[in-house]
């Protein structure tokens, strides 16, 4: 495969990636003019300079290109990389993309410009006057805006936080966010009257959906689709770091044992989607033992850091070794979780919905009036106003 537009089309085609109306900008459009010098493609740093032909094939890659850690600060040696922007996978940003089913001539508001790629996307297709983008990252706006320029387009790039739109451009026909949230703002809904809202949706559990949503009336309605993986909002992100930065105290942890087989939880993502509506605030991380022993431990880690826990899964048994430590018993919050959802019939995530309003965020399953915080365990359960 070529390191170019074309080779990047090929790769795509063979994938089954449906390009639809956007395969003129992938072919149009160079990715490279839109990344910086020196890039991470999962745990390798790729510089242009040392290695131009690596550098050049991942920029034609269907891979998520990491362009900035730890919010551009110089880190230190020890200190956890935390990826804070990148160049999405190509797919990915064309999945979202057909959820956002946009036509010529709407005007749409995009949320995180990143590196500029899918406003460019968007300027090639509908025209850059109809494209806006908000960057909460003023040097990342000011350089999103150079990269369109080098490739001959100039949608509007303003620094600002995306959670308050961009009200001086609206109407807008279509709304996308290029980074997950946990509560969709009112202004995006108020700035698209009668348009489209597509956002990657999901609090620290289960941050793997995206929320594709209608307005009418000053009202969004919409359901969940895809697995997709991206950064989280930076006005509302967690802590992260290390293991061990959540894991401490452990000789204090309290012990138990549990007929629900972790890999009930980790392996099921309708499961996890569920459990993870009733714990925003904590994160999952199955572990799998590196022999052949078939072990796993689930753990469980408060954002807050002050709580976690484990499950571990052991092959032919029946009962699971529990361990817990903090204010939050964490593993009895998500076996609660998944009670409730075994009781409802485990329904899959796709008969889940969202509903957006001026008084708030709230979901539902089946049918708005059937509000699932009232039956889902939440330490922010949200009912419908």
């Amino acid at each position: 495969m070529k390191a170019s537009p074309a080779g990047l089309l090929e790769s795509l085609r063979a994938q089954g990636v449906a390009l639809g109306p956007w395969e003129n900008a992938v072919a149009a459009v160079r990715r490279e003019l839109f990344l910086p010098e020196t890039i991470e493609v999962g745990d390798k740093v790729i510089s242009r300079a040392a290695s131009p032909h690596r550098w050049l094939e991942a920029a034609y890659s269907d891979v998520s290109i990491t362009t900035q850690v730890n919010d551009g600060r110089p880190s230190g040696p020890d200190e956890y990389r935390l990826p804070t922007s990148s160049s999405s996978q190509p797919s990915v940003m064309l999945e979202a993309l057909e959820l956002l089913d946009v036509q010529p001539p709407d005007r749409v508001l995009e949320l995180g410009a990143g590196t500029g790629l899918n406003a460019a996307w968007l300027a090639h297709r509908l025209g850059s006057d109809r494209v806006v983008s908000v960057e909460v990252d003023p040097a990342l706006a000011e350089q999103a805006a150079k990269n369109n320029a080098a490739a001959g387009l100039s949608p509007r790039i303003v620094a600002g936080d995306g959670s308050l739109g961009c009200p001086e451009g609206a109407p807008y026909q279509r709304v996308i966010a290029t980074y997950a949230v946990d509560e969709i703002p009112y202004a995006w809904v108020a700035q698209a009257p009668q348009g489209r809202i597509v956002t990657p949706w999901g609090g620290s559990f289960f941050p793997y959906s995206f929320a594709v949503l209608n307005v009418h009336e000053g009202r969004a309605e919409g359901r969940f689709t895809g697995y997709p993986a991206f950064m989280r909002s930076r006005t509302r992100r967690p802590k992260r770091g290390y293991l061990d930065d959540f894991l401490h105290h452990r000789q204090d942890a309290g012990h138990t044992t549990t007929s629900l087989s972790p890999l009930a939880i980790a392996q099921d993502a309708d499961a996890l989607f569920y459990i993870g509506l009733a714990l925003p605030d904590a994160w999952h991380l199955p572990v799998t033992a590196d022999d052949d022993s078939g072990e796993l431990t689930l753990w469980i880690l408060a954002d807050d850091q002050c709580s976690w826990a484990s499950a571990d899964y052991t092959p032919d048994t029946h009962q699971y070794a529990v361990a817990q430590y903090g204010p939050r018993r964490l593993w009895d919050e998500a076996e609660a979780a998944h009670g409730a959802w075994e009781a409802l019939g485990r329904p899959t995530r796709a008969r889940a919905g969202i509903s957006v309003a001026e008084r708030g965020q709230w979901l539902w399953i089946d049918e708005p009036e059937r509000d699932l915080s009232a039956v889902l365990p939440s330490r922010v359960a949200k009912g419908a106003p």
